[in-house]
């Protein structure tokens, strides 16, 4: 039987204060082989550089990494931008880091990462905004459906800390909102 192929060459996910219960949640629920890059903007200590993989590694069904600058982007994996470091996305498929200035008071900034994956994907690119406490991420998802791609917020009823969704949504008209479960629902149904 051929498999149909899928309409996302990546998944960029977005989330702080209160993200982390539903980024391990989804990593341990996704069925594979997971087809579909996923690149994680989690905003975390910076003084932390171990112990964030590991946590997440646990319980999830695809491996989770930390990428190095200009690591090739690969199916069948979670990206976690570093501590302390801005994660881009190039042309060519790889992966860019930099120590530039905080952006809404973030490194990782959720913004960066959106941008240069909306704009390296164009429609073959799924942004997902999660909970959090500020509005990191708000102008990133709104650059990702600019360029094509398609947006989705997790409800901010749901949310521990509704201010990161509640400002996505009010930076654009996203095309899902959907609570944590519906979330993993729709990446997996994506995936086959």
């Amino acid at each position: 039987m051929i498999s149909r192929p899928t309409p996302y060459k990546a998944i960029v996910i977005g989330g702080s204060a209160g993200s982390f219960p539903v980024i391990t949640k989804v990593l341990s629920s996704l069925k594979t082989p997971y087809r579909i890059p996923l690149i994680l903007c989690l905003h975390r200590l910076k003084h932390v550089r171990s112990g964030f993989v590991e946590a997440l590694s646990i319980k999830s069904n695809i491996k989770v990494v930390e990428p190095f600058d200009k690591q090739t982007i690969k199916p069948g994996f979670a990206y976690l931008a570093p501590a302390n470091y801005h994660l881009s996305i190039e042309l060519g498929n790889h992966f860019s880091l930099s120590t530039e200035e905080m952006v809404s008071y973030s490194r990782p900034s959720i913004d960066i990462t959106f941008e240069s994956c909306g704009f390296a994907y164009k429609q073959k690119l799924l942004g997902v905004i999660l909970s959090g406490a500020n509005k990191d991420g708000a102008h990133g998802i709104r650059k990702v459906k600019a360029y094509g791609g398609t947006t989705l917020v997790q409800d901010p009823m749901e949310s521990k800390v509704a201010t990161m969704p509640t400002a996505a949504i009010e930076s654009h008209k996203p095309n899902h909102i959907y609570s944590s479960q519906k979330i993993i629902d729709f990446l997996n149904l994506i995936n086959r």
